[in-house]
């Protein structure tokens, strides 16, 4: 099938094609005609799979083809996302496909100057993309007006409840108009389908189409995974061997937390390699300079938590490190997605220490596949040292915002608080480098204060 079969206009269809692309994948397939139709979707689908064009595509048709009366523009299109990352990522993919209708869009989040926000939303917006909270604060200071919203789309769900932002969605959604077949179109993206996802849904969507395309927490089949078993003072040295042996050109590298991330940005580029990372503690321009840095090739290495790293979406990323093994396992399966998208293929490589080793099992366990172990000659690990001593303690995600907060939106997290949201709790993390004498690290389930507040 192609793009032409799906019956879009011929300004999306030469947007699609100036893109390169001729055949939608299989998300974009199903969720494309459904959306066209009006219908309420649920949609599964893991990251790369390219879910955002399969609503943004039937999204600008479907507004295309009913223009509002008057001079006024009232916001027509509300897209929900959980980070300022994936809101700017949505934007991007909507003024692309786009660029050939008379439609205005906009992104709105938190860690910026809302005034310009301001200014843009009164000229008139038919498509806003939004983080809940900065959204709210619109609401509150009056600038916006959801009396219109045609389509709601909640763009990785999972992601919204795993940080929070529950109370936020519920709110939004009281102040849009009537749901229903003939009312406001609704649908619901998420990677993942808890308990909580399906009262969300079941309470939002009527009779919606559904739409599945990856069976929750698999790996992508395009991705190959590898472990290589380092000591952790040598992980470093390991790393910019293989950057440079392999003559990688472009790796997205995670570290558990930002001191880390830093540390191992220094490091590397000390050993000539052109680094730069992205976290919480980033001012939004510098996060927003480093991607295009990377992008673009000025950088070899973007080193980044994984916070910060959600709605990253670079084209053929062929190399994922984890530098640290994150102690949450369904971390790793979003991880190691962001390489082998849209049908590419990818690697993803884990350096792990002694002190991982109950981490990879959970992984293993959960992705239900052991992962190859390649050790290097000069690179095994001393059999003489032991892990550091840990409290195991049950692994799961907690419900509020106390893994991750709002991805470092500062301003999307005090709205919260102001908003009566919970504040994170205290807990201590080593906060040293992997490549440290005596890397430490969180007891395993507990996320450090530093990777609440948002990494």
């Amino acid at each position: 099938m192609s793009f032409t079969e799906l019956g879009l206009s011929a300004e999306l269809l030469r947007a699609v094609s100036e893109q390169g692309y001729s055949e939608p994948t299989p998300v974009q397939r199903q969720a494309i005609p459904v959306i066209m139709e009006g219908r309420d979707v649920l949609a599964g689908a893991q990251t790369g799979t390219g879910k955002t064009a399969g609503f943004t595509l039937p999204l600008l048709h479907r507004l295309q083809g009913r223009k509002p009366t008057g001079k006024y523009r009232p916001v027509r299109a509300l897209i929900l996302t959980p980070t300022r990352e994936l809101a700017a990522q949505v934007a991007e993919s909507v003024e692309t496909y786009g660029k050939f209708l008379p439609l205005k869009s906009l992104a709105v989040f938190g860690g910026v100057n809302i005034n310009p926000q301001i200014t843009k939303l009164h000229r008139g917006v038919d498509i806003l993309i939004a983080t809940p909270g900065r959204l709210l604060d619109h609401i509150n200071q009056r600038t916006v007006d959801l009396s219109q919203v045609e389509v709601l789309v909640l763009d990785e769900a999972d992601r919204m409840l795993d940080m929070g932002f529950i109370r936020d969605i519920r709110k939004i959604i009281a102040m849009l108009p009537a749901k229903g077949h003939e009312g406001r179109q609704n649908l619901l993206f998420s990677a993942t389908f808890s308990e909580e996802i399906r009262q969300l849904a079941s309470g939002l969507l009527h009779d919606p189409a559904h739409v599945e395309v990856a069976r929750r927490n698999t790996t992508v089949e395009t991705v190959s995974q590898v472990v290589h078993p380092v000591d952790r003072v040598r992980k470093r040295e390991l790393l910019s061997w293989l950057i440079g042996k392999n003559n990688w050109r472009q790796v997205l590298v995670f570290t558990r937390t930002k001191h880390g991330a830093d540390k191992l940005t220094q490091q590397l580029s000390q050993d000539g390699i052109r680094t730069t990372a992205i976290h919480g503690n980033k001012s939004q321009g510098a996060r927003t300079k480093a991607l295009a840095d990377f992008k673009n090739g000025s950088v070899r290495v973007l080193v980044a938590t994984d916070i910060a790293a959600r709605g990253l979406d670079i084209d053929q990323l062929p190399h994922v490190v984890n530098f640290d093994l994150p102690n949450i396992p369904e971390d790793y399966v979003h991880r190691i997605g962001r390489t082998g998208r849209a049908g590419n293929e990818g690697e993803a490589v884990s350096l792990v220490c002694v002190d991982e080793h109950s981490f990879l099992r959970d992984i293993e366990r959960l992705i239900k596949r052991e992962i190859p172990k390649v050790v290097f000659d000069g690179f095994a690990p001393d059999p003489s040292i032991r892990p550091e001593p840990v409290f195991k303690q049950r692994q799961q995600r907690p419900a509020r915002p106390g893994n991750g907060g709002n991805n470092g939106n500062r301003s999307d997290y005090k709205s919260q608080a102001k908003r009566g949201g919970h504040k994170p709790r205290s807990a201590s993390g080593n906060g040293k480098p992997s490549g440290a004498k005596q890397g430490g690290r969180p007891h395993q389930g507990q996320r450090s204060a530093q990777q609440r507040s948002g990494m």
